[in-house]
This record gives C-alpha cells, structure tokens and sequence, in this order.
C-alpha cells in the first residue's frame, strides 16, 4: 500500500491513499484524516486503507483522481519525533576524517544516532531554502522507517513488528556548520534544517522480497541538475540494521507512533556505486587527484532522489527540490 498527504492550508494535510503506479490517488477521511491519526491507529485502520487500495487499483472508485505529486506535503508534514542514525560505518569514517574528527570510540558496537528537527518537514517537490551559500549545503540520500508505538526497552527481536512504513529520505546537511557546532559536544542544531522525504510512504509488502525482515535490498539513486551522483544498495555494507536502530532508540525512551528514523547517507565500499552525498565525492575527488572539484549545493541547483524496483518502476516517488540560497 502507498499512502501520501495532500496540501490542504492546514500542517497535516489530508491522508491520501495512492495506487501502485502513482497516477491515482483518493481522500480517505472516512477512515483516518491524516497520516498521524493513522499510524496511530495502525491496527484499525490497515484492514480500510488496504481495501480502499485494492478499489484504487481496480479502478473502480469514482472518487478517485490523478495524482499531482506538486501538491503533496512530505508524507508525514510533521513528526513528534525525528531520529537519524549513521550505519554506512564507510560514509561516517569518510565525513570525520574531512572536518579532521575521529571515530568514537564505540562506533562499532552501538548506532550513532541524533534526535533532528521534526515540526516541519519539506515537501518532496518543495524549494529547499537555505540562509547562506557559504554554508556548504548538501543532501543526503537516506531510507527511512516509520513505527507505531515502542514501548521502552523493546528487543532487538521484537523490533521489526513495530515497523509499519518505509520512505525515503533527503538529510540535508550544511557542512561548514558540522565542523564547529558538533566539536561542542552538544550536537547537531544548526548544521541539520529541516529535511524531506519521498511523495509516498509505503507499508513492507510494498517491497517484497527487497526487505529482508531488517533492511531494504535496493539500489538508491540521487543526483543533482539531473546529473547522477550514484546508486549505492541499501542493503550492502550496512553495519546496523532498523531493528538495530529501533533497539538503541528505545533503550531509556518509549518511541511514540509516527516516530521516523533514518539510517544515514547511504554508501558502499565498492566506489563505482557512486555517492549518496556531495561531501562524499568531494573527499574522494581529494584523494584520488589532490582537490574537490563538485560544488556543494547552490541557488538553482535541482537535487532528486529515487528508488526503482526491478521493473524500473519508481517504489516512493522522486524527491525533486529546488535550491534556494538568501
């Protein structure tokens, strides 16, 4: 199933459920008004959404009608809480060694993890609005999952039934802000604005044999002024897994419904994958000819991210933004 939140004037939109190809969707306040009341209600409203998608894509609801991503907010317009990890260890050891960090000590026996910005969300085809250029914007090309309520102290082995959604995430990240706000021990503020994530969401049937239980096992493409950057796979190289991270989120906290938590910028060891970030190709431009020679983000850059089955066809919709710089 794929669920979507349409523009409406209010802050949470209007669920929507969207059918499989994406070129139909339909209202569906009958059974939840938005995506919030929903994953709150996950058990009681599943069974109606799942219905109501098998009609839409039958094709037999008249009050269908076609979908125009440019009027969806980010699938959930807003989160009470927002949790992003760094599992790709390969990204992590490239980004501290180019603001001259080293690893924790730790980095390999429990997730790095940062609670970010969550009362508002960017839209998928939304301007990203920056205050300043020199700044260094960049994106980061994520996965995302979404769970109902987690009651503390959740094991690892019961993790994976709390996952309900699966989107994809842009972590937009202003790198010249990493190197002084995060040395204060404190961490991330300024340096991580709000980010935004896929037109759709979608439930794990969604992906069939592609989730393993623990992981997604596709590749995810990015770019920027429709020039690709890489399509790493999520599945590879990944040192912690969701259930990983829902585990250490838990730990001393319950994580309520609707709760999102991303993985990191994704990337593989094996360097023709491409990058999933700007900073990533910059680092390796260094060290194999001596300097950085792509731009971070600027005004009227184009960055996309995308996800496609083995069809070829797109699993979440393209986020498709618009730079803008002040």
């Amino acid at each position: 199933m794929k669920l979507a939140s349409l523009k409406t004037g209010s802050r949470d939109g209007a669920l929507l459920v969207v059918s499989k190809d994406m070129n139909r969707a339909v209202v569906v306040s009958q059974i939840a008004k938005t995506m919030q009341e929903a994953i709150e209600n996950w058990d009681a409203t599943r069974p109606g959404l799942d219905k109501v998608y098998e009609q839409l894509n039958a094709d037999i609801l008249k009050d269908a009608f076609a979908l125009d991503v440019s009027k969806l907010e980010s699938p959930f317009p807003r989160s009470y809480q927002f949790l992003d990890g760094s599992v790709y260890l390969h990204h992590m050891e490239k980004a501290r060694k180019a603001r001259g960090a080293e690893m924790p000590p730790n980095y390999k026996t429990e997730p790095l993890m940062y609670q970010g910005l969550s009362d508002r969300f960017c839209g998928p085809t939304e301007t990203m609005v920056f205050p300043d250029a020199t700044l260094e914007p960049d994106y980061e090309a994520e996965v995302a999952i979404v769970v109902d309520d987690v009651p503390m102290g959740t094991s690892k082995l019961d993790a994976g039934k709390h996952i309900k959604l699966v989107m994809l995430l842009n972590d937009y990240t202003l790198r010249s802000l990493t190197k002084t706000e995060l040395p204060k021990g404190f961490g991330f503020m300024q340096a991580k604005p709000t980010s935004a994530f896929s037109p759709v969401a979608v439930t794990l049937d969604e992906l069939g044999n592609k989730w393993d239980g623990e992981k997604l096992h596709l590749p995810l493409i990015s770019g920027i002024n429709g020039k690709q950057m890489g399509q790493p796979n999520t599945g590879k190289d990944m040192f912690f897994t969701y259930l990983d991270l829902i585990e250490h989120a838990c730990r001393t906290r319950s994580l309520s419904a609707g709760t999102i938590i991303g993985a990191g910028s994704v990337t593989n060891q094996d360097e023709a994958s491409g990058f999933g970030c700007v900073a990533e190709a910059r680092i390796h431009e260094q060290m194999m000819h001596g300097k950085a020679s792509t731009p971070f983000l600027k005004d009227g850059d184009e960055v996309y991210i995308e996800m496609l089955d083995d069809q070829g066809q797109s699993i979440f919709g393209a986020i498709r933004q618009k730079i803008q710089t002040l």
